[in-house]
């Protein structure tokens, strides 16, 4: 009986613990600071923590990178531009990468992004899907290697 007393505490502590939302695991990766930043910026935090599913395209700080400074400087200020780009990287659901498809995808934006793959690669419009399936408890993310904008 004292053995079973005293793993309950542990039980309880290990039972306590949860698997992040979609914005704390892009977080807590550490190389989506300006993804995570955009996200903000067009407030979108409470979205993407909300109960989803969600699938998401990240661009990581380098596919942000590519963007000319006052580009990307200006889309930050622009919430309305801001959150027609970023809401172009989500698709409703949880899409894991067995289950991608080559085609048009919707996006939560309204419009729709070309799936394709190429050389083995899997490519969302003109950006390569560089990792797959990265769970987060509302969804999944697929890093992607250039931030892609609506047409």
């Amino acid at each position: 009986m004292k053995k079973f007393l005293a793993a309950l505490p542990i039980v309880f502590a290990v039972s306590a613990v949860q698997a992040a939302d979609i914005v704390d695991t892009a977080k807590s990766a550490g190389s989506f600071n300006t993804l995570v930043t955009a996200v903000q910026a067009a407030g979108l935090v409470d979205t993407l923590k909300g109960p989803g599913p969600y699938t998401v395209f990240a661009p990581t700080d380098a596919a942000f990178a590519k963007i000319p400074k006052a580009k990307l400087d200006a889309l930050l200020k622009d919430k309305a531009a801001l959150t027609k780009v970023l809401t172009y990287h989500v698709v409703p659901g949880k899409v894991m990468a067995a289950d991608v498809k080559p085609g048009m995808v919707k996006t939560v934006e309204g419009s729709s992004f070309t799936v394709k793959t190429s050389g083995g690669k899997v490519m969302v419009d003109k950006a390569t899907v560089t990792k797959t399936d990265i769970a987060a408890d509302n969804g999944v993310i697929h890093v992607i290697d250039t931030v892609i904008m609506p047409k």
